[in-house]
């Protein structure tokens, strides 16, 4: 299992009128969250799109249990359960404020596309290599 962890600010303009984030921002903590766990790996989404490869969401699943407010610090712990296999992997999010309270659980599906085809493509031997570590 690899897991990575990353903590953002929550600023005003995230929140809604009742003093909340609100929910639509939760796909960017998401992204955020996983943008990082690849450059924990030593990788980029830039490097990975410069090798030809774009990884669309496909399925987005939310759960949301507390809300963050406004100058909280949230931690997301992003986490891939299961080695991918062949043209797409899910990455589980949760995300906690500073008291280590559960705030919010989703789960992202990503496909593996070729950037000029658009046709799904095996997972690349760049990021295969890397997960390999976590998952034997």
């Amino acid at each position: 299992m690899f897991t990575s962890k990353t903590q953002i600010r929550i600023h005003y303009a995230l929140t809604d009128q009742m003093g909340l984030v609100y929910h639509g921002h939760y796909a960017q903590f998401y992204e955020i969250g996983r943008t990082e766990a690849l450059r924990s790996l030593g990788l980029t989404y830039k490097e990975v799109e410069a090798a030809g490869v774009i990884m669309p969401v496909t399925e987005i699943h939310s759960r949301f249990i507390r809300p963050a407010l406004y100058d909280d610090l949230i931690t997301v712990v992003t986490t891939v359960k299961e080695m991918p296999l062949h043209h797409k992997i899910v990455f589980h999010s949760e995300i906690f404020n500073e008291k280590n309270e559960l705030l919010n659980v989703g789960d992202v599906t990503l496909y593996f596309m070729d950037a000029k085809t658009m046709k799904r493509v095996e997972m690349p031997a760049m990021i295969k290599e890397k997960m390999l570590e976590y998952f034997e």
